[in-house]
């Protein structure tokens, strides 16, 4: 009986675990790499009287090691549920973050495009304005330059009638009264 209990102690007790010299295991707590404590052999003689005993303190060793694991576990497990809930909400404003940035993107693309239509437009109509200037102007200038050569030919056949007669064109005084 006494092997029996020593065998269930040694097959329910958790193996030891190994750490990397300064990493921590697991909750962020150091564990030292120690063996199991092997559990001694009550003497014989005492068998019947410290054997219950002995039993019920490896049992109660036995249920606090199982309640630490399951503490461990339990802590372990939440961990991991508060990291995969924070990666979650990380990851959900990253994506909401990129969808609003894309939006103002696209608005700022189309104004562009917009300023752009408006100043092509803006630019053909000075254009036009600048070529109906130049229309006009080109209209003064022949105007202008016919009017000239009128007024050379009035006065060519002038001189050539005073040519003809012999006179002398006479100065006119004030032309407002004339």
């Amino acid at each position: 009986m006494e092997n029996q209990v020593a065998k269930e102690a040694h097959a329910v007790a958790p193996p030891p675990t190994t750490v990397e010299a300064g990493k921590p295991a697991g909750g962020g707590v150091v564990v030292q790499n120690v063996p199991p404590a092997p559990v001694p052999a009550p003497p014989a003689n005492k068998a019947a009287a410290s054997s219950a005993t002995d039993r019920d303190a490896v049992l109660s060793k036995v249920e606090m090691e199982r309640k630490l694991s399951m503490v461990k576990a339990w802590e372990e497990h939440e961990k991991s549920k508060v990291d995969n809930r924070a990666e979650q909400k990380m990851s959900s404003i990253l994506s909401w973050e990129n969808t609003k940035k894309a939006s103002i993107e696209a608005k700022l693309r189309t104004r562009e495009e917009k300023l752009e239509k408006k100043k092509a437009e803006y630019a053909e109509k000075m254009r036009n304005r600048i070529a109906t200037i130049h229309k006009e102007a080109e209209e003064k200038r022949a105007s202008v330059e016919a009017k000239r050569q009128e007024e050379m030919l009035k006065y060519q056949e002038t001189a050539a009638k005073h040519r003809s007669k012999g006179t002398t064109p006479k100065k006119k005084i004030l032309e407002c009264f004339s």
